[in-house]
């Protein structure tokens, strides 16, 4: 499955962010046989082995385990937050979350195409304080952050595909 770079769409809740003073946006989607919902999408993203190590991150640095049925939850509207993330927005195909920080956004879209086929769409924003530009050690990591967004999406991804395969 190919996971590639794409415009945040215009009905697409990151939207807001896009162009926003002093902020960088970016979007990446792939397309998975069969209807994924965003349920079963965030759930394959939040249980993948590359976020369980940013999940030791976060649980050393909250000094609090972070459960697979914590962002369960959060994605069943049972709870509006996760680890460090609060619901910011939510329709029945998306879900765009900020940090406790207020200064990062992820965002997350499912939708099934006129083909079949689901279009999972990850994103993400970080915000410039107002009237700043954005800190240049944030400028800095861009480049990380890309390739890891996108081995994010790739692996959650792969992890929707397979547990279709195991059914």
């Amino acid at each position: 499955m190919k996971v590639a770079p794409c415009p945040v769409p215009q009905d697409g809740l990151l939207q807001r962010y896009v162009g926003e003073g002093a902020t960088y946006t970016d979007c990446y989607e792939a397309c998975v046989p069969g209807s994924v919902d965003l349920e079963q999408f965030v759930a394959a993203f939040y249980t993948t082995s590359l976020f369980r190590v940013e999940r030791i991150v976060l649980r050393l640095a909250l000094r609090k385990r972070i459960f697979d049925s914590d962002s369960a939850a959060m994605i069943a509207g049972e709870t509006d937050t996760f680890a460090v993330w609060r619901v910011e927005a939510r329709t029945d195909g998306q879900i765009l979350l900020k940090d406790q920080s207020d200064l990062t956004r992820s965002w997350f879209s499912a939708s099934v195409a006129q083909d079949g086929r689901s279009v999972v769409r990850f994103g993400s924003a970080v915000i410039a304080a107002p009237g700043a530009s954005l800190p240049l050690a944030a400028k800095l990591s861009l480049p990380l952050h890309r390739i890891y967004s996108g081995a994010l999406l790739r692996t959650a991804v792969r992890g929707l595909v397979r547990s279709r395969s195991e059914i």
